[in-house]
């Protein structure tokens, strides 16, 4: 592995390139992007695909990615074109990518925004909370994790934003009704740091879960766009976003095994069945070779 920096007016751009340990033949090189996670948590995921280079990265204002520009918000087409640079950089397109959750928003305002960047999209779990029938509904559950963590810290906004992203169908007066959940009954710390600028948490991520990706544009790509969800994801948020969205786009999403973060391995915490994600996504991009 070999580790380059894109050096911009408005940002450093540190990413991974993972060269191949066997002769990587006809394969496209495969990005690996997420969103607010950073190259590390692709490791496992990446060490399955030795035929492949594998480019992983940090986006702007995220781990190695220092920002120039004075901001700290995280705008879909913004980090689009950081990605397209990237791709420029190494000379790469079309690449293949296989994006997680805020990177599955990225990578769909890339394919619309830079026709013929991407070959094959694999667009996992994407937060697109403004697609969902209950947006406002949701977007208010959102709010509300944000909120906690503003007022509370870190341990009461993450015990807030499990118990959101694990309540399965709308939100409804229910949901809306239970008590704020309590950090230590998730193993989550009760005292506050006093830091308020986690990605995750703070209103950094509202351009993400409010963004509307071009539908039109998306539509007509050459790129080759699947929509996945994972098996232990069924009906909580961004499964039912995953699924608006492959509707709009006239399909149905892709099953991946496990949940989430399933691609992860023990390093995430809550580990994911990273060989059978692996798999699963192999079969998804050899099909299109």
């Amino acid at each position: 592995m070999t580790t380059q920096t894109l050096q911009t007016p408005e940002v450093d751009l540190v990413y991974d390139v993972h060269e191949p340990r066997a002769a990587a033949g006809a394969h496209r090189p495969l990005f690996m992007i997420g969103q607010p996670m950073c190259a590390d948590g692709f490791t496992v995921l990446a060490s399955h695909f030795p035929d492949r280079t594998v480019v992983t990265y940090d986006p702007r204002g995220l781990g190695r990615s220092v920002r120039k520009d004075g901001r700290t918000d995280a705008v879909p087409e913004v980090q689009a074109a950081d990605v397209r640079a990237v791709v420029d950089a190494l000379g790469a397109g079309p690449v293949d990518m296989f994006a997680s959750s805020g990177g599955a928003v990225t990578a769909l305002a890339l394919v619309a925004a830079y026709p013929g960047t991407v070959a094959t999209l694999v667009a996992h779990e994407p937060p697109l909370v403004a697609l969902l029938p209950d947006a406002e509904a949701a977007a208010r559950a959102t709010a509300a994790c944000q909120e906690a963590y503003d007022k509370r810290g870190w341990g009461a906004g993450m015990a807030a934003f499990m118990a959101m992203t694990s309540w399965r169908g709308e939100f409804t007066d229910d949901y809306f009704a239970r008590p704020a959940p309590d950090p230590a009954a998730f193993g989550l710390p009760t005292a506050d740091d006093g830091t308020r600028d986690d990605p995750l948490l703070s209103d950094r991520s509202t351009a993400i879960t409010g963004y509307r990706p071009d539908v039109d544009a998306l539509r007509v790509t050459r790129t080759r766009v699947v929509l996945a969800v994972g098996e232990e994801s069924a009906e909580t948020l961004t499964a039912r976003t995953t699924a608006a969205a492959a509707e709009l786009l006239g399909g149905r999403p892709a099953v991946f095994p496990s949940h989430h973060g399933g691609f992860l391995g023990d390093q995430g915490g809550y580990a994911g069945k990273p060989d059978e994600f692996a798999a699963r996504l192999r079969e998804i991009l050899d099909a299109s070779a």
